[in-house]
């Protein structure tokens, strides 16, 4: 089991700022001054970048007992492969009581913590997963399942359905409706689910507000953890790998089994990266395959061009 600890984007709601294509018209004296100044901040203040809105996905979190009073308990601890509790109950969009394990048994799972008062921060996280979710051909309620689940006991069915309502129609595709749950419930079953996913977050009653790591997680149809995404964006291309992997290979075809080879997760940065020596190995496979089939058809060649008559008829083959 993976046990790293994480603060991805981690804010009281904050707005996540987003970089422009743009120039500014600065002189090019004071872009070189900037870029060594970035240069010499990721050099020796690694973790001051985990501080504030600007944070970014997948960088480890200093000790609590180095945090700021707002982000001691902030964070993201992995529990790889755990069993997220099949009895914690809750209430779904309908206002019907549910347990976690109503959705286990039949496809994998996303699971996204937000809450559904959130002034940005949880707004930009399901935005980048209904984006994601839209570039991928898999489909909400046919290949997999979303429970998005409050972790703020004190919201209710309403605001729950209205968020469905709202993001259903945004990602505009079939069976959306059965196969994303929106829930609510009780402080109980919230604390159970965040601690066993390892999502930590803490509430500032001066503020009326949470601060808190922004995250999904992929469960496989049984309820364990799979994988962990961070931040508010997230590639289709390590979604859908993810979503064939907590399926066991019971949804994609073979081109994902290839890139699966060529792509392992790294818990680390919580992403796909490239394994160059498997890539190196079928790239080999296919120049032996292309140069062998190089070969048959050369030896096809040669075995037809007797018959053009070069040893019969020596007339034509001009030696007469």
């Amino acid at each position: 089991m993976s046990s790293k600890v994480h603060v991805a984007t981690a804010a009281f709601g904050c707005r996540v700022e987003r970089s422009s294509a743009g120039f500014s018209p600065r002189s090019l004296s004071s872009r070189n001054l900037s870029v060594k100044s970035f240069l010499l901040a990721a050099l020796f203040l690694p973790a001051s970048a985990a501080w504030g809105q600007g944070m970014t996905q997948g960088i480890m979190s200093p000790p609590a007992n180095a945090r700021p009073p707002y982000l001691t308990n902030v964070g993201i601890e992995q529990h790889l492969d755990a069993q997220v509790p099949a009895d914690l109950s809750f209430v779904d969009d309908t206002g019907r009581a549910v347990k976690l394990g109503d959705y286990y048994g039949r496809k994998p799972l996303i699971l996204e913590l937000v809450y559904y008062n959130c002034p940005m921060l949880c707004g930009e996280n399901l935005a980048g997963l209904t984006g994601s979710m839209k570039m991928i051909k898999f489909d909400v309620g046919k290949e997999f399942e979303v429970l998005t689940v409050s972790f703020n006991p004190q919201e209710t069915t309403q605001l729950a359905a209205e968020k469905k309502k709202d993001y259903v129609k945004r990602y505009g595709r079939p069976n959306a409706v059965a196969g994303w749950h929106f829930l609510t419930g009780p402080a109980d079953s919230i604390n159970a689910l965040t601690k066993a996913v390892g999502f930590q977050y803490q509430y500032d009653a001066a503020k009326n507000q949470y601060a808190h790591a922004t995250a999904i997680m992929v469960l496989t149809a049984q309820g364990r953890i799979s994988r962990y995404f961070y931040g508010v964006d997230f590639p289709p291309k390590d979604l859908r790998m993810g979503l064939v992997e907590a399926s066991e290979g019971k949804i994609g075809n073979a081109v994902d089994q290839v890139l699966l080879y060529c792509y392992h997760y790294d818990p680390a940065a919580g992403k796909y990266g490239a394994v160059v020596s498997n890539m190196l190995k079928i790239g080999g496979a296919l120049t032996i395959l292309c140069i062998g089939a190089l070969v048959l058809f050369l030896l096809k060649l040669e075995r037809g061009a007797p018959h053009q008559g070069w040893d019969r008829n020596p007339h034509q083959a001009g030696l007469r």
